[in-house]
């Protein structure tokens, strides 16, 4: 439980960090800057799991998320809908983790799992928040699919440095 209130602590500090820098390269070339930085922030949901070695910690992380955005009202103005936008993606991370089977710790895995978790929010904020068209909407969840490959990619990495030096088990 420390672990998952850790990350997702993390996942929702980190943003208004991450955000703004993205938007500094995003924002010329008009892409939105929420799904080009959400594999950075969606990569906790990933490394939770990655850590727990545990069914339902996505879920988990994305629901305490969603609480702690509503309840400090740090980042968004999504208000009740962030339980929706928070915590889906949390789910369906868990999903691809059950559908990956014993691949889901691998760099691929972790890939997968990030892609599906920045897509997921990436599509239900473009479809509940701006309404996008169906071509942008393509467009822009390409660049999130891309963005939380790179993120679960980046949760791998830490969690394999975390299992050498023997921080946590294999």
């Amino acid at each position: 439980l420390v672990i998952i209130a850790l990350t997702s602590a993390l996942g929702i500090a980190i943003k208004p960090i991450i955000v703004p820098l993205v938007h500094i390269v995003t924002g010329p070339l008009y892409i939105p800057g929420g799904a080009a930085a959400g594999g950075f922030y969606m990569l906790w949901i990933v490394l939770g799991l990655g850590i727990t070695k545990k069914k339902g910690t996505p879920t988990l992380i994305g629901l305490v998320q969603a609480l702690l955005v509503i309840i400090s009202g740090v980042y968004g103005t999504h208000g009740a809908l962030s339980i929706v936008t928070y915590t889906i993606p949390g789910i369906l991370t868990d999903i691809a983790a059950i559908l990956l089977g014993v691949n889901k710790y691998t760099s691929a895995g972790y890939f997968t799992m990030g892609l599906t978790a920045n897509i997921t929010g990436t599509f239900l904020s473009s479809l509940v928040f701006f309404r996008l068209p169906l071509i942008p909407m393509l467009l822009v969840l390409c660049v999130a699919a891309l963005s939380g490959g790179l993120g679960g990619l980046i949760a791998y990495k830490i969690v394999r440095q975390l299992e050498k030096t023997d921080i946590i088990k294999q």
